[in-house]
């Protein structure tokens, strides 16, 4: 048995194809499914299902997989350990974050983390939680900022900061006049969504139960929805309806197209979290991204103190 058989069984677990899985390890298919054979062998058990077009492990193999995991990642520990004198901050940084957080941390924390390693660039991917998950887990990223609820098997998180929600209205709208609103005067609105599977819109229906029964009985083809909130900012704008946005997602000027009204207390807000895999190697590096996000001075939040934050 050798790590690079090891190699070879988890990127086909993972891709779920024998092709696929022998690109991602630039070697032929024959040299990776005779190796994988001979693995088989030795260990007397088989562990993928052949038997369909998309290749599963057996029950054995998952068992034996998951272990594989866990080998590949100490093996990739000792590498680290024997360049414990280089620096961990040199090398650029895989760092994906979902969409409705990303616009608004990222000037702020590349500034920010030009001063504490200005020798590890960030490598960004914009996307959904669940695109982030399966590049997190397949070690195309490094780590990734989501929002909670967020919980996944070998994944660890950090809560970073709360964010308050607001209400923007279109100029001239009966709630410019107050000073607070409740979440239950929102059901008779027209009120502007994210589409789904953005974890945002969840979010909002979450904190508004009377806005996601009203949503509930119309049904989705009576929703307004938007691909992104500086889309749904612009539909309010123009005077289509009202929305609820994320305190980070509204700046000064905003006032200009826009109005902004507070929820009346305690606000609906989402939890902000940095993720990564439990046995990620490059603690100091991950250590030094949640610090930057710290030092960011994003403004509407409430930073998370450390004994406030637990670990999965």
């Amino acid at each position: 048995m050798t790590l690079t058989e090891l190699r070879y069984i988890v990127a086909v677990a993972q891709e779920h194809h024998f092709g696929r899985a022998a690109q991602r390890c630039f070697v032929s298919q024959p040299t990776l499914s005779i190796a994988i054979k001979k693995l088989e062998e030795e260990l007397g058990v088989a562990l993928f299902d052949r038997s369909s077009n998309e290749i599963r492990p057996t029950d054995a193999g998952l068992r034996i997989l998951d272990q594989a995991q866990r080998v590949l990642e100490e093996a990739d520990m000792i590498k680290q350990l024997a360049k414990e004198e280089q620096n961990e901050l040199e090398g650029s940084f895989k760092l994906g974050l979902i969409f409705t957080v990303a616009p608004y941390l990222l000037p702020k924390l590349i500034v920010s983390l030009r001063d504490l390693a200005p020798k590890m660039p960030l490598m960004l991917e914009e996307n959904h939680t669940g695109a982030l998950t399966d590049m997190l887990k397949k070690g195309e990223l490094d780590a990734i900022v989501v929002a909670d609820p967020y919980q996944e098997a070998g994944v660890v998180t950090v809560p970073l900061y709360d964010e308050p929600f607001f209400v923007i209205t279109p100029k001239g709208h009966a709630f410019e006049e107050m000073d607070e609103i409740t979440t239950n005067e929102l059901a008779d609105e027209q009120v502007l969504l994210l589409t789904e599977g953005n974890c945002m819109r969840d979010q909002v229906l979450d904190s508004c139960v009377e806005l996601a029964s009203r949503q509930r009985i119309k049904g989705l083809t009576n929703t307004l929805q938007g691909s992104s909130i500086n889309t749904v900012r612009h539909m309010v704008a123009s005077g289509l309806g009202i929305s609820v946005l994320p305190a980070t997602s509204l700046t000064e000027n905003d006032h200009m197209l826009f109005s902004i009204i507070p929820f009346k207390y305690p606000a609906p807000e989402r939890r902000v979290m940095l993720a990564a895999r439990r046995h990620f190697v490059r603690q100091k590096a991950l250590e030094t991204i949640k610090t930057a996000i710290f030092h960011s001075q994003l403004a509407g939040v409430r930073f998370v103190k450390p004994e406030e934050s637990t670990e999965d």
